[in-house]
């Protein structure tokens, strides 16, 4: 009787530690095995894959059966989470972020233009190098800083704005790939509203309407990153803030820097052969272009 149950309770057990892992295989199968460990199921085949060679080398063939079906069930259960795996990982690769734009400076260059315009009414030769960590605003005599102001408040000075070095180009691609938003802060010049519209149709047109967005406060916005030259807005917003460079936050250095559009694409945008080859003449950096 002895010798008859012994047998029997070994391939019991055999056929329990076997088929234990097809509820495994099925809930893999429903759920991707979000609570299955890939070094456990690696561990697991390895030592089993021994105990089949241990099995072979002392000519124990119930043993070695037993440990190959092993091998067959924990391997589909390994090779079935690795896939899962392998799929999750694309697709979060894939995933369309939500990415915030800017205007002013940005992609409009209005720092550019604001110097311009101070130059040709004040007769001076200011540079935009010469606002490095600081505005137009706080370097000019006193008695100007309100022409400085009323410069801006001019619906002409958003409609003579040109756009910065590759921002078109690079949203245009990054629109195939994420959610695009411009968002401006245009309650400070409420008079800029229709220009700045202008300018967006003229100068993107594919941007759609619903994803242009005129606020006062930008924390309202709800995206992955803001790309903004202007540190303020990053405060409160809940995303990730990406300062683009700019001569007046020269100095800021509590936020990640962008300092190109080129950077840009290269951060949201897989490698590949741009569709369009920026010049050097509009101040594309050269490594960029190797």
């Amino acid at each position: 009787m002895k010798e008859l149950a012994t047998p029997i309770l070994g391939a019991a057990a055999t056929l329990a530690s076997t088929v234990a892992f097809v509820p495994q295989i099925r809930k893999i199968r429903q759920t991707g095995g979000e609570d299955v460990s890939v070094a456990m199921l690696s561990l697991y085949v390895t030592g089993v894959t021994l105990w089949l060679l241990y099995g072979v080398s002392i000519h124990a063939i119930a043993l070695s059966l037993a440990n190959g079906a092993s091998i067959a069930f924990a391997g589909a259960c390994l090779i079935l989470k690795l896939r899962s795996d392998q799929r999750k990982s694309a697709t979060h690769q894939k995933k369309r972020l939500r990415i915030a734009i800017d205007m002013d400076g940005t992609i409009a260059d209005s720092v550019k233009e604001q110097v311009r315009r101070y130059n040709a009414q004040f007769a001076e030769s200011i540079s935009v190098a010469d606002l490095r960590g600081t505005g137009l605003e706080e370097i000019v005599p006193p008695e100007r800083r309100e022409a400085v102001r009323r410069a801006i408040h001019d619906e002409s000075f958003f409609d003579a704005l040109d756009v910065i070095d590759n921002a078109r180009e690079v949203i245009q691609e990054l629109i195939r790939e994420h959610d695009v938003f411009i968002v401006s802060a245009a309650m400070e010049i409420p008079e800029s509203f229709a220009a700045k519209h202008r300018w967006l149709r003229k100068h993107f047109p594919f941007i759609p309407e619903r994803n242009v967005v005129f606020c006062g406060d930008k924390s309202l916005i709800e995206a992955d990153y803001l790309i903004d030259d202007e540190a303020r807005h990053f405060a409160k917003f809940k995303g990730v803030g990406l300062l683009f460079s700019a001569p007046h936050n020269a100095s800021e250095t509590r936020y990640r820097r962008i300092d190109h559009w080129l950077e840009i694409r290269r951060e949201f945008l897989p490698p590949q052969t741009p569709t369009h080859t920026p010049s050097l003449a509009h101040g594309a950096p050269a490594e960029e272009l190797q």
